[in-house]
């Protein structure tokens, strides 16, 4: 207890640091936090990245929830707090003076603080999409074109480096991680990541496979959280700190609670082995006009307009269950949009122009 209270107050000490000599960089930081959120996975890269390459795409999603899903494992195990908490009822301070640490709206995440998440989903997807641009460069022979490849390895795993110090520093910047946690989240995303590198079986996936993950996945995390509960281990435990010390109540939110994460990805990988298994998918990704660019790049602009669309949907939150069904039904709407929807009516639409200058 002594070591892990000695390495929190060293990380307070950090985020000190931070909140005071980078206060100038603070809307950057707020920012990259949020290229860090893994839900920017589902709205952003998955739909920029399926429609160019589909077996990326799938890759991404499966290293996102299962690495999510790990994730949430991980803090029900490790327990660890968040800096914007803990410096409130640690006892290590003399004559109760604990530090101030600034609050921010982002701040008040109400799960457990290692793994850092946003850090882990960061680092996952970015770890596959470098890899993915890499594969096209890698079969290069002659030796200008193993030049070129070195160039654009170093280039860009300099940028998948940049991007991840600066999601973990704005992590520990927002009090809401200890650089510990960040780090860990950083090594542990890329381990996924790694890991879907060599299961190719993804790609060919039925939509029975994808049922019977998802409730492996979902029985695991309740039974889990269940029989934890029995031994008297409150797993929620998280969520009455960020409650009791979060400085605005209007910056909590449900959808950082474990279980809503939990949701949002069983949803997202529910909707994509419907979408990959669906007739829509087959006669439009599958058809003719799936090797034109005009085609596929139609299809990255109408993806990612429908997909922000959904940001104006707002699912009530004052029933709880209520609020895990609705997020799973839009969490699984969203790739099946991308997949099959979008796809066939730009193929319809080709169809119907194509008949037209005929």
């Amino acid at each position: 207890q002594f070591k892990m209270d000695l390495l929190h107050s060293n990380g307070v000490l950090i985020i000190q640091h931070l909140q005071k000599d980078y206060r100038a960089y603070q809307d950057f930081l707020n920012f990259m936090s949020h290229v860090g959120d893994p839900r920017n996975i589902f709205s952003i890269y998955f739909p920029l990245w399926f429609q160019l390459n589909q077996v990326v795409g799938t890759k991404m999603i499966w290293v996102a929830v299962i690495g999510d899903w790990f994730n949430l494992i991980f803090k029900w195990i490790l327990f660890g707090h968040r800096p914007y908490w803990w410096v409130q009822e640690a006892m290590i301070y003399p004559n109760q003076s604990s530090p101030c640490l600034e609050q921010f709206p982002i701040t008040c995440e109400t799960g457990p603080g290692s793994p850092s998440g946003h850090a882990m989903g960061s680092s996952c997807v970015w770890y596959v999409m470098v890899t993915a641009a890499l594969s096209y460069t890698v079969g290069w022979k002659d030796k200008s074109a193993v030049a070129l490849h070195r160039l654009t390895w170093s280039f860009l795993w300099t940028i998948f480096w940049i991007i991840q110090i600066s999601v973990c520093i704005s992590r520990v910047f927002i009090a809401t991680h200890f650089p510990h946690q960040v780090i860990l989240g950083v090594f542990a995303g890329m381990l996924v990541a790694e890991a879907f590198e060599h299961t190719p079986a993804i790609q060919t996936a039925s939509l029975r496979m994808y049922i019977k993950i998802n409730l492996f996945l979902f029985i695991f995390a309740l039974g889990f959280y269940l029989v934890l509960k029995f031994l008297d281990i409150d797993l929620l435990w998280s969520v009455l700190k960020a409650k009791k010390w979060c400085a605005n109540p209007d910056w909590i939110n449900i959808d950082t609670t474990p279980f809503a994460g939990l949701v949002r990805n069983l949803g997202a990988l529910f909707g994509l082995g419907l979408g990959i298994n669906s007739e829509m998918f087959i006669t439009s990704c599958k058809g003719k006009n799936s090797c034109k660019i005009s085609f596929r790049l139609l299809c990255v602009a109408v993806s990612l307009a429908t997909l922000q669309l959904y940001n104006f949907v707002k699912i009530p939150t004052h029933t709880e269950y209520l609020f895990y069904i609705l997020s799973f039904c839009k969490s699984a709407a969203m790739p099946l949009t991308v997949v099959a929807l979008v796809p066939y009516c730009v193929h319809l639409f080709m169809r119907t122009t194509e008949k037209k200058l005929n």
